[in-house]
């Protein structure tokens, strides 16, 4: 049958989440960072998940579907509250969690020794992305971090292991309104950039700062090496 149903347009979609929460259906769902409408069985066509999209990936189309199916969604909801419980705003960024940190005396006294030597690894400023010049001077000949504002809280040896000796950006694809592509692409047209590394967050939403590399790579038209590693919630390096 004709009727109206969610679409989802996966290039514009950030991962944040926000839509699986409003769905009271819970016909959506973030499947590798991205949201999913799992059934049209699920989906009443109501469009509660539109308004909370941030970067209108979501829209109602009218198309040959399933029937909704009440029976199913109840059935289906039930399920899922005894499996779970939702997330906050229906973003796993948001989730409530307690990191518990190594407080053995021996331990402690080590790494007060360590941190006292450390200086900032920091050689420019300003360090967002959506405020750097494509054309300062200590671009060129650079290799560049693009990190996610989070990763420097969250992981400890960030300036050592991620900043010695590169240029740092960055950024949070999912609170900036703004393409990083743009200011990226700027950056690597005019520069002779060495290298990139990119720095994300394991949350599904940090996804759009390497979308927003791999972007900027391709309109640039450089062959540049690239890489990127994940930190966990709790301040680990996940393997890719």
């Amino acid at each position: 049958m004709k009727r109206k149903i969610v679409k989802i347009h996966e290039e514009k979609c950030n991962g944040c989440g926000l839509c699986v929460n409003a769905c009271h259906e819970g016909a959506l769902e973030l499947i590798n960072g991205k949201a999913v409408l799992l059934s049209d069985v699920y989906c009443d066509g109501l469009g509660d998940c539109l308004p909370q999209c941030p970067v209108d990936a979501i829209e109602i189309i009218e198309r040959d579907a399933e029937e909704f199916d009440k029976e199913l969604v109840e059935k289906r909801m039930a399920e899922r509250k005894n499996k779970q419980e939702p997330l906050p705003c229906g973003c796993p960024g948001h989730a409530a969690k307690e990191i518990k940190v190594n407080t053995d005396p021996a331990v402690s006294k080590a790494v007060k020794a360590e941190m006292s030597e450390l200086t900032s690894q920091l050689r420019q400023w300003p360090v967002q992305i959506k405020l750097v010049s494509p054309n300062a001077p200590y671009f060129d000949n650079s290799h560049i971090l693009v990190a996610a504002d989070c990763t420097a809280y969250a992981y400890a040896n960030i300036h050592q292991e991620f900043m010695k000796g590169k240029v740092t950006l960055i950024g949070c694809p999912k609170l900036d309104s703004v393409d990083y592509s743009e200011k990226l692409t700027e950056i690597l047209k005019n520069n002779n950039v060495k290298s990139i590394t990119v720095l994300r967050m394991e949350v599904p939403c940090c996804t759009g700062i390497i979308n927003a590399v791999k972007t900027a790579l391709l309109n640039s038209g450089k062959m540049i090496p690239w890489d990127f590693k994940i930190v966990s919630t709790d301040g680990r390096i996940i393997e890719n």
